[in-house]
């Protein structure tokens, strides 16, 4: 078959990118080895929510006498929590599958590989393979959970994200290496359901990539949740024993040996770009990604990439858009788009967490905002004197903005706290619009919300706290 796109992986960038070339009026093809929708949909983003909310309502009934209400003694039933996240995972697959029909895309199942120009070969399950002929091929082939040499995932003593997904037990202890986003929410839902949770991270804090309070906040959180938490530290070696693992860990002050039923390895991600025939048309790769430029063209014409396989932030949102500015640039170029997209300001890109409390930021942290030369005006606005916040039993975590002292620009946001990862997008809209602070303070924001307090955050830099 002959196309004008054919895209190589169905994730969240992969996907989003045929529905916008079929869109723009391409013949579309699709390709996809395992389930459409990709690790997000899958074994990431969404099944993990799943399990994180089962956690929050086994929260919910643990203090529901703190609402006025008694609950008959809460019980966990573990397979029946995985199997519900498991259905919503396979729901949302199913959606993406509605969705290519309804956008007349061609699903090619199989294993997708770059055979010359123009050309990509399909090998499906039973090892045949046919060859389709494609304008423009892009590839969003995705990521896979990172190995470290010494910290080998066997899935039995030593697993990743995906077995972490889906595992049959529950185990009575775990011990957490690395504490980014993954890690974090896996010991948090592990925890919150009653394993006895260690998390062993490299770097001096966790959540090392956030600013600095939020990572004291987070780690004085879960400290008081009863998880174990070991900074500046490194798993050297695990061995089997009778009854779990036994892992060595070497800290500042020595090496200690912990036992536990599992080690969970969540050490970051490294990108899907062997087997697809990269080198076979010379494709060039820089630290194990694929080199693109604003508009994610490699250095062959006609071939693409995007998503977690090229530098830039490994998240699901960011890959939908660089998806659509990659379709919408190719698109403009062939006149079958009015004009071209703009590029993506990867200093304005959202991260959010999970856990509980979730974590958002966006833009400087406090500590780059100075290096970066900037004089600025710090404002922290606590969940404890929000109203809302309080109503709702989740006083926790704060928000903190930090602004331009000489020209009053919006230079980022963290915050921590219940559902702080609906909120973050207002700063992200007003960054892009080059919101200044009284523009904010001059938008009324709805009382009592917790999305308030970025306002009240922001009254508290500039001297004007109403609420604190």
């Amino acid at each position: 078959m002959a196309y004008d796109v054919i895209v190589i992986g169905s994730g969240p960038g992969g996907y989003v990118a045929a529905i916008r070339a079929s869109q723009l009026g391409f013949k579309t093809a699709i390709v996809e080895r395992e389930n459409l929708g990709g690790i997000c949909l899958n074994w990431g983003c969404i099944p993990t929510k799943a399990l994180l909310k089962s956690a929050q309502v086994l929260e919910y009934m643990q203090h529901s006498k703190d609402y006025g209400i008694t609950v008959a003694d809460a019980q966990v039933d573990f397979p029946a929590v995985i199997k519900r996240s498991r259905g919503v995972a396979d729901k949302m697959s199913r959606g993406v599958q509605f969705l290519m029909k309804k956008n007349k895309i061609d699903v090619l199942m199989g294993n997708g590989k770059l055979k010359s120009k123009g050309q990509v070969e399909v090998t499906d399950k039973d090892g045949k393979a046919t060859v389709h002929d494609a304008k423009h091929i892009i590839l969003a082939t995705g990521a896979r959970a990172r190995e470290l040499p010494n910290l080998k995932i066997d899935g039995k003593n030593v697993i990743g994200y995906r077995e972490a997904l889906a595992l049959p037990t529950q185990p009575k202890s775990m011990i957490v290496v690395g504490s980014g986003a993954i890690g974090v929410e896996f010991a948090y839902f592990y925890a919150t359901l009653g394993t006895k949770v260690t998390i062993v991270e490299f770097m001096p804090r966790i959540v090392p990539v956030e600013d600095e309070d939020i990572s004291k906040e987070l780690e004085k959180i879960y400290k008081k949740k009863g998880i174990e938490i070991m900074t500046n530290a490194s798993v050297e070696a695990v061995e089997a024993t009778g009854n779990g693992v036994k892992a060595k860990v070497k800290t500042a002050t020595g090496e200690i040996s912990l036992e536990a039923d599992v080690v969970l390895s969540a050490v970051g991600i490294a990108a899907n770009i062997e087997n697809i025939g990269l080198e076979q048309l010379g494709i060039k790769t820089d630290k194990g990604r694929v080199v693109v430029d604003g508009y994610y063209q490699t250095n062959v014409p006609g071939v693409y990439a995007i998503g977690d396989m090229v530098p830039g932030q490994a998240l699901a949102h960011v890959a939908s858009k660089e998806a659509i500015v990659c379709v919408e640039a190719l698109a403009y170029n062939e006149k079958k788009y009015a004009h071209k997209p703009a590029t993506i300001d990867y200093m304005n890109i959202p991260g959010c967490t999970y856990c509980a409390p979730e974590v958002a930021s966006v833009g400087y942290t406090e500590k780059a905002a100075r290096e970066a030369g900037y004089e600025v005006k710090v404002g922290k606005f606590p969940f404890s004197a929000s109203g809302k916040a309080t109503a709702a039993g989740a006083t926790e975590g704060f928000v903190k903005v930090i602004f331009d002292a000489k020209y009053g620009e919006w230079l980022g946001t963290h915050m921590i706290g219940a559902n702080v990862t609906e909120i973050i997008a207002e700063t992200v809209v007003a960054r892009k619009l080059e919101t200044t602070y009284q523009e904010v303070l001059d938008s009324i924001h709805p009382h009592p919300t917790m999305s308030e307090s970025v306002k009240d955050a922001i009254e508290v830099a500039y001297g004007e706290a109403i609420h604190l």
